[in-house]
């Protein structure tokens, strides 16, 4: 009834508004018209006197006229003046009432996609529930009964518990030749089985120095906007019972009341969430680790990249969407961008494929090359720039590292060579092979062969250990070219997982990676840390090194 008011009123101002630049121009018009016949009829006396004229019908007509034509020259000017200050003033507030009127219009809108929004939610919910409550129905009563289902839900008010994760970054980017701080909210509101249902991803002004200006507030004021803005949006869904998430201890601390805040900013945000709880019916905060509001900190940091690309002319008369990279500084199209899972830092395709090539050749998985930054690098998203050989051998890598040393099988075939878990090995044979824990026998998870785990030789059926080694008394071909290649280079063998040491530097004592202690010189076993045998525990060329 309000809008409907509110528009009437605006209609009937632009009504009268056009009616009266009618009727000025009207008044205009028929002015001009008079005075243009004055002068006509003044002209042709001037040049066409009368005989008896007298000096003072002379005089006023030969001097006034020049009066009254200053004077009728000067009047128009004033009137037009007049004039076209009116139209200035009339066609600004035009320009007002039409603007109102759009946000009137956008306002409207607004409310009846909320009114949509919020149907749609009541049916979900409606439905997820009636659906719930039919899978509890045992089958035999379903057939019995279900022709005569009446939703128990159906006249229901809505008492669903609704979670909101929300976070807010702020982040120096570079811009071209520019650095910038730009901020970003992310905000996802979830029912109870965490069904993503509303979501925002706004960027916002941080000011020039960012809330970073001020240490001990630091992220605070970006945090508290993220969480106004998600508790209007929950609000605008007439969502009456609400959990917000969020991972900032300090805010956390903020808006339970836990301390008090100094400063005047954080002040007004702080009240600001606490007029907006009291809105709901239930609405508490609870603070978790930043692992479980990860898909909020994506919309928070796809904010920040909107704000840092910029179109670009491709010399087609088309602009394609740039961003700079913070290694090397390039403009490059945001499809050649990067980022990175976890803490999403963005870099171009040429410096991760960099990067992550330089860690494999170190032996380490590669990281996020930020500054600090200790996220990993997605072996799966790895593909769109390295060549798929790196991406399986990073996968190998990652494997190794999950894997206990004590823990780790090779498939002793040589085309295979996979690497595999006890465990995942001994679970995967038994699901083919029965009896395969007692007699040794493992099945590759990649080859699919079998394979002998205490012999690590191909599986010797019908014969024992003992009866294989009996039988194949001379070593493989390449079991001989390793053993001949650890004698050169004076390696020594671990007993317990087989792996071969090499002592670069320091003592006899032998600690593997296993865990097994032994002599380097010997192989003998230390117990309680002291040796079982009589060989030299140090070698003075092995404990001093030039520098």
């Amino acid at each position: 009834m309000e809008m409907e008011t509110e528009s009437a009123v605006l209609t009937e101002q632009r009504r009268e508004i056009e009616e009266a630049k009618t009727l000025n121009s009207d008044l205009e018009f028929a002015f001009n018209l008079q005075m243009q016949e004055a002068m006509t009829a003044s002209l042709s006396i001037l040049n066409h006197p009368p005989s008896t004229a007298s000096t003072s019908s002379l005089f006023i007509l030969n001097h006034p006229p020049s009066t009254a034509l200053a004077s009728s020259s000067s009047t128009p000017k004033n009137e037009e003046a007049e004039v076209e200050d009116f139209d200035c003033c009339s066609t600004l507030f035009l320009e007002n009432i039409e603007r109102l009127e759009q946000e009137r219009k956008d306002r409207e809108e607004s409310e009846h996609l909320m009114r949509e929004m919020r149907e749609d939610l009541d049916r979900r919910i409606h439905d997820q529930k009636v659906a719930s409550e039919i899978m509890n129905i045992p089958d035999d009563e379903w057939e019995k009964y279900g022709d005569n289902y009446v939703d128990p839900f159906e006249n229901g008010q809505r008492v669903s518990f609704f979670k909101m994760f929300c976070k807010g970054v702020e982040s120096e980017e570079r811009i071209r030749d520019m650095k910038v701080i730009v901020g970003g909210i992310g905000v996802a509101i979830c029912d109870s089985k965490d069904n993503l249902i509303f979501k925002v991803s706004k960027g916002i002004d941080v000011g020039a120095e960012g809330s970073s200006s001020n240490k001990s507030c630091a992220g605070v004021s970006v945090e508290l906007q993220a969480l106004i803005e998600g508790l209007n949006a929950a609000f605008a869904l007439d969502l009456k019972n609400l959990t917000f998430f969020v991972d900032h201890s300090m805010l956390y601390q903020y808006v339970t009341g836990t301390i008090q805040t100094q400063n005047s900013k954080i002040s007004t945000l702080v009240n600001q969430v606490s007029l907006l709880q009291k809105k709901f019916a239930d609405c508490k905060p609870s603070l978790v680790a930043c692992s479980d509001i990860q898909f909020a900190f994506r919309f928070a940091k796809d904010a920040i990249v909107s704000q840092i690309t910029w179109p670009a002319d491709n010399g087609k008369g088309k602009g394609k969407l740039k961003e700079t990279c913070v290694i090397c500084y390039e403009d490059t199209d945001v499809y050649q961008i990067f980022s990175v899972d976890g803490c999403f830092h963005r870099y171009c395709f040429p410096c991760m494929k960099q990067h992550v090539e330089v860690k494999l050749l170190e032996g380490t998985m590669a990281k996020c090359p930020h500054e600090g930054c200790k996220s990993e690098v997605s072996i799966e998203t790895c593909g769109k720039f390295l060549d798929p050989k790196l991406v399986e051998i990073m996968s190998q890598r990652k494997k190794e590292t999950s894997i206990a040393v004590t823990e780790k099988v090779y498939c002793p075939y040589p085309r295979c060579s996979a690497l595999m878990s006890k465990s995942e090995l001994l679970e995967y044979t038994n699901s083919s092979f029965v009896g395969g824990e007692k007699c040794g026998a493992r099945k590759c998870v990649k080859c699919h062969y079998f394979f002998c785990i205490n012999c690590r030789v191909p599986w010797h059926y019908n014969m024992t250990c003992y009866d294989y080694k009996i039988s194949k008394p001379h070593p493989r071909t390449e079991d001989k070219m390793l053993d001949s290649l650890a004698k050169r280079n004076r390696w020594r063998q671990c007993v317990m997982c087989k792996n071969m040491v090499e002592l670069a530097e320091g003592c006899y004592h032998i600690t593997c990676r296993c865990g097994y202690e032994f002599c380097y010189t010997c192989g003998a076993k230390w117990k309680n840390k002291k040796p079982t045998c009589s060989c030299p525990i140090w070698d003075e060329r092995n404990i001093i090194r030039d520098r």
